[in-house]
């Protein structure tokens, strides 16, 4: 009997000018590396296939030697990305190439919120005209302000303001796929696809059956392929019905830039006495410190990219990790959330979701709480982090931060003052601006709105902005000043260096020196963790 198994340049044969292609990955992981190399070589050889669409949730490699999506950055190959997120690591000193195409407006690029994309396709899959939600209302997505456009290429509005019941939603129309490029760990003979030895399932289904129900084909890039009825049926994440070629890749790493993580996929429980901590210098500590004072016992907590996420690393430190229950758009749930380029799955979770299912318990307003960077604030509450002022050329895009604040309980934002050269010294258990950084973070009016506070308030959402001189809370009469470090000057330290008239409360706290200490905080002996 035929094997769906076949040459990566076989299987590239079926991709055709002019098709809309939906590809998975997270970084490194889940990239099928492989099939898009063989792809761009085609196109090298032969010129074909031509003015493709290209359709990524999350971003498609530059990372551990992955280059993803840049193995198709030739010129006339891409004519349009919809992109969740964007590469946000380096493969090598030369920013990736896509970056340039979107630059130097050589294709259309949008930046469209993460789990959108992830759930449009589900809706893609059963045939349904598209999806409908609140994620991205007042945002740069709206299409009011920028429609989620990232250069003067991109002209198409391909996304609508509807009213049901009186009330706003955005409404993303479902597009036909023709192709999927996903990636599992094995493949039977008859396409059926496993993940065993991957940290994340993804989005890989609803993309499989997204191309297959649009009448396209579905590529697996997998590790290995076993004889056909020998995979346990619990354990396939895509059935052969969908799946049209299968792509062996022997050297397949699993997420991290290593062969394989047993404690990340979940085979076995890593010892928390061998866990080997990231480095922490004292700023990033002392954000994560007072952010840990925001939480308590019992408390699911969702994190995101950058600082955020090793807030797991503290709350073991300090003996409380298994108090609270981290959870990341990527589907892991309990752990230890991984950091850096490695984000996206967890050390020893508990649960492993498919990415869109944890999207519903998110958009539903299933966390206790989301922790977030910020890159700017304005006097709205607005924050910023897909614009940056003083990095024009990084265009790492929005992930899945729009969708983590739309109907959350309450948001905890962290990030500097200042930035660009910013020096501080905390040994005497207090803070001392030794040399304040060039560039404001707190603004009149951010370079592009990410989270929007007015809506914010709106909703009554909880916001807290965690700096390392002071904290800010989102009122109904705007941003306040509630707490200072402590050996902060108010007016000087922070007031001054505020791009808007700032409120300070009449009850202004000091933090806890604790906080500044390089001993741990005992945070067990507080209540809140009892």
């Amino acid at each position: 009997m035929d094997s769906k198994a076949m040459a990566t340049e076989e299987a590239v044969q079926l991709i055709k000018t002019g098709n809309t292609i939906s590809v998975c990955g997270i970084s490194a992981g889940l990239t099928p590396d492989k099939v898009l190399a063989a792809l761009g070589e085609r196109f090298l050889k032969t010129g074909l296939p031509r003015d493709l669409t290209m359709v990524f949730p999350v971003a498609v490699g530059d990372a551990y030697e992955i280059k993803g999506l840049d193995h198709l950055a030739h010129e006339g190959m891409i004519k349009r990305l919809i992109g969740g997120s964007f590469t946000v690591a380096r493969s090598s000193e030369e920013p990736p190439r896509i970056y340039k195409m979107i630059i130097q407006n050589m294709v259309e690029a949008y930046n469209f919120p993460m789990g959108v994309l992830m759930q449009l396709h589900r809706e893609i899959a059963a045939n349904r005209p598209g999806i409908i939600t609140e994620v991205g209302l007042g945002t740069f997505v709206d299409p009011r302000i920028e429609g989620g456009k990232m250069n003067e290429a991109t002209r198409d509005d391909l996304i609508e303001i509807i009213k049901i019941h009186g009330k706003e939603y955005l409404f993303f129309p479902a597009f036909p796929i023709n192709v999927a490029l996903i990636r599992g760990t094995t493949a039977d003979e008859d396409g059926n696809i496993t993940m065993e030895h991957e940290y994340s399932a993804s989005t890989v289904l609803a993309l499989a059956m997204a191309a297959h129900n649009s009448g396209g084909k579905v590529i697996a890039q997998v590790k290995r392929v076993a004889a056909r009825g020998t995979l346990h049926p619990q354990l396939v994440k895509v059935p052969g019905i969908l799946v049209d070629a299968i792509v062996i890749d022997e050297n397949q790493k699993q997420t991290t830039g290593i062969d394989h993580d047993p404690a990340a996929s979940g085979e076995l429980r890593m010892p928390w006495n061998t866990f080997k901590p990231v480095p922490l210098n004292m700023m990033r500590r002392i954000l994560i410190r007072r952010a840990m004072f925001e939480l308590k016992k019992g408390q699911t907590v969702n994190l995101g990219f950058g600082v955020p996420s090793l807030l797991p690393q503290v709350a073991l430190e300090e003996g409380v990790l298994n108090k609270l229950i981290f959870t990341t758009e990527h589907g892991s749930i309990g752990g230890l959330p991984y950091s850096g380029i490695q984000f996206g799955g967890a050390i020893n979770p508990q649960a492993l979701l498919e990415s869109p299912s944890q999207f519903d318990f998110i958009d539903g307003g299933g966390p206790d709480a989301i922790c977030l960077a910020f890159a700017e604030v304005d006097k709205e509450g607005n924050v910023n982090v897909t614009k940056l002022r003083d990095l024009p050329h990084v265009l790492a895009g929005v992930g899945g931060f729009i969708d983590l604040i739309q109907h959350a309980r309450k948001i905890i934002f962290f990030g500097t003052l200042t930035a660009g050269g910013l020096k501080v010294d905390t040994s005497e258990d207090r803070m001392n601006i030794k040399q304040e950084g060039r560039t404001r973070k707190f603004v009149d009016k951010v370079q592009q709105i990410t989270f929007n506070g007015r809506l914010a308030r709106e909703k009554g959402q909880r916001v807290v902005y965690i700096t390392e001189r002071g904290v800010f809370h989102l009122r109904p009469e705007g941003i306040v000043l509630t707490e200072i470090a402590p050996g902060i000057n108010p007016e000087k330290d922070i007031i001054q260096n505020i791009g808007f008239e700032i409120k300070v409360a009449t009850d202004l706290k000091v933090m806890d020196p604790a906080i500044f200490n390089s001993e741990q905080m005992g945070l067990q002996q507080l209540e809140q963790w009892r």
